[in-house]
């Protein structure tokens, strides 16, 4: 008997069907890889799985774990199950947490309810699982909350919370999503010695080919709720029998075709703000048509450098950011934490850049001041010829209709109570001619359909959309206003690669046609090489190396370039390797 059998399973939602007979089997110490487009019902089929399920609900089929008939247990059994059994690591880490306990409590909490040990026991038991995911206690006391957090800190959390107990399956939903390629990497590491420890299985749901490719023994592809192709991971990926396997594997490699005829007075920066009518003119061709046409693909460092002569459109000067410490008594607080120190570099119009770090090195915390969310302890920062850190919220409405943002968190960013043509239109009042009710309707539908998704979308709310989809909604809300420039904060990461390169392919559409500068914060290296001019290397708050994209890339000079290079997964090497154990096992 398989340690999780799944056969003929569905799912429908009132009169919507999401899963139409899924059949799955994991066997303990094995590793499965679940991977299908954004919607295609991966967290859906690990939902059932969890019973997790939302009101009106219907399921049909089998699902045994263990021996036991998930589809019928009661909810007592159920809790019985989750977090000691089988534990779950969801796919936002923000919403998977209680903003109002400490990292500790929420670590330690399972243990204590499911062992009734003592509350010093969980503690410390939860202390060796953080440090384990490379949250040690001496630079992060379990007293911390997760707001304190980076979003990889976040992810690493959860991880700790789903495998405190040891389980005997774990449900990974998108485990690394958030995470840099240097801690992706041990990670994923430290899933494998668990599944070799503990003889655990492991259910890893994900989107990037290369990391399941690596992890995964066998492999399931899904697509509209239903199984297309499944088998030993090598053999699927190789043979790619089916056209969809193909185009999955094609789509992870993707490279945007890039144009690069640009008009001078598109790169001048000297773009007027559009009326509501023009950014809907502007902006109605889709990626999708543009990548029709006759184009080369771009290659990494062989982009058309820009004019170095024009001016800049963002100068960071000599920025530094510093936390006051923790408070240690009535008097005393701990020393100051340095976020981002002494960091310096220009991005004029059009012009695409990296910041490529890993988790907690003080990427977010410059892009929040970039946009004016937080002001620098020291240093300077000039949008547009505005002076960002001197001025008043009241006179930054010019700065912020030409300088637009993706978050890492989609649903965090958005309020739940309001409807995605709000949601999507909220930019739109920096205009400065107001469009009418029509006029925005219009330009939401434009915006929702050169990311992938339906104009019909827009009376939907954000609890609707499956992660990818919620992703693709923020960046929707980025391009509506035809900014000058986009902070995009893994833009990304939690897309599926059809959808990841559809996005690519519309970020250098509007680099090219509109010229839109991108500061791109990522960890993927991937996204770096393929849409990105230049990059600069983030470590410790510091600017260690920067350059062309591709020889800082193919050529690191510092120690952190070298990690995230060596660290970064690749398909292709990723099967190599796996031939490698095989024919030494054989």
């Amino acid at each position: 008997m398989s340690l999780l059998e799944i056969e003929k399973l569905t799912l429908s939602i009132g009169n919507l069907p999401i899963l139409e007979g899924i059949d799955l089997a994991l066997e303990k110490g094995e590793v499965m890889g679940v991977v299908g487009e954004s919607g295609s019902g991966k967290s859906m089929t690990a939902l059932t799985l969890m019973q997790l399920l939302p009101y009106g609900a219907k399921t049909g089929g089998r699902l045994s774990f263990d021996g036991k008939d998930i589809l019928h247990a009661t909810e007592a059994e159920m809790l019985a199950l989750r977090g000691d059994d089988i534990g779950m690591v969801f796919q936002e880490p923000m919403t998977a947490l209680n903003p109002v306990k400490t990292i500790g409590e929420q670590v330690a909490e399972g243990i204590r309810w499911h062992t009734k040990a003592s509350r010093a026991d969980a503690e410390a038991r939860a202390a060796r699982m953080l440090d384990r995911v490379g949250l040690p206690q001496s630079k992060f006391p379990l007293t911390r909350y997760p707001h304190q957090l980076s979003g990889g800190q976040r992810q690493r959390v959860v991880i700790a919370i789903a495998c405190a107990l040891k389980p005997k399956l774990l449900v990974a939903d998108e485990p690394t999503t958030a995470l840099d390629v240097v801690l992706q990497k041990q990670i994923l590491d430290l899933l494998r010695d668990l599944v070799d420890e503990q003889g655990m299985g492991l259910l890893l749901i994900s989107h990037d080919l290369a990391v399941v490719a690596e992890m995964a023994d066998r492999i399931t592809i899904m697509r509209y709720g239903k199984v297309i192709d499944s088998g030993e991971t090598s053999a699927v990926l190789k043979a790619k029998a089916h056209p969809y396997t193909a185009q999955l594997a094609e789509a992870s490699a993707h490279v945007p075709v890039n144009r690069r005829s640009i008009s001078p007075s598109v790169l001048t920066g000297n773009i007027e703000p559009a009326t509501a009518a023009q950014s809907s003119s502007n902006l109605e061709h889709s990626a999708a048509a543009q990548a029709a046409k006759e184009r080369l693909p771009a290659k990494a460092g062989s982009r058309t450098k820009r004019d170095a002569t024009l001016p800049p459109l963002l100068t960071v000067q000599s920025v530094t950011r510093d936390y006051a410490g923790r408070r240690t008594g009535l008097f005393s607080r701990e020393k100051s934490f340095r976020a981002v120190d002494d960091v310096s570099f220009t991005v004029r119009s059009g012009q695409s850049v990296a910041l490529v770090g890993r988790s907690g090195c003080g990427k977010s915390t410059l892009a929040r001041m970039i946009l004016a969310l937080d002001r620098p302890s020291s240093g300077s920062i000039t949008f547009d010829g505005h002076r960002l850190e001197t001025s008043r919220d009241a006179d930054l409405r010019d700065a912020r209709r030409n300088m637009q943002v993706v978050f890492q968190d989609p649903y965090g960013s958005f309020n739940p109570r309001h409807r995605v043509e709000r949601l999507i239109a909220e930019p739109l009042h920096l205009l400065q001619t107001k469009p009418s009710r029509d006029e925005r309707r219009d330009m939401v539908g434009k915006a929702l359909d050169q990311v992938g998704l339906s104009p019909a979308d827009m009376d939907k709310y954000p609890h609707e959309f499956s992660g990818g989809q919620r992703q693709r909604l923020s960046i929707a809300r980025a391009i509506i206003t035809r900014p000058k420039l986009i902070v995009a904060d893994e833009p990304v990461s939690a897309l599926d690669v059809s959808i990841r390169a559809q996005v690519l392919d519309l970020f250098a559409e509007l680099n090219e046609r509109l010229g839109v500068a991108y500061l791109f914060i990522t960890h993927d290296l991937t996204v770096a090489r393929a849409i990105t001019d230049d990059v600069m290397v983030m470590h410790d708050g510091r600017i260690v190396e920067s350059g062309e994209t591709g020889a800082i890339l193919d050529h690191p000079q510092s120690d952190a370039a070298k990690a995230l290079v060596a660290a970064a997964p690749d398909l292709n090497r990723a099967l190599a390797a796996r031939a490698g154990r095989i024919s030494a096992v054989r």
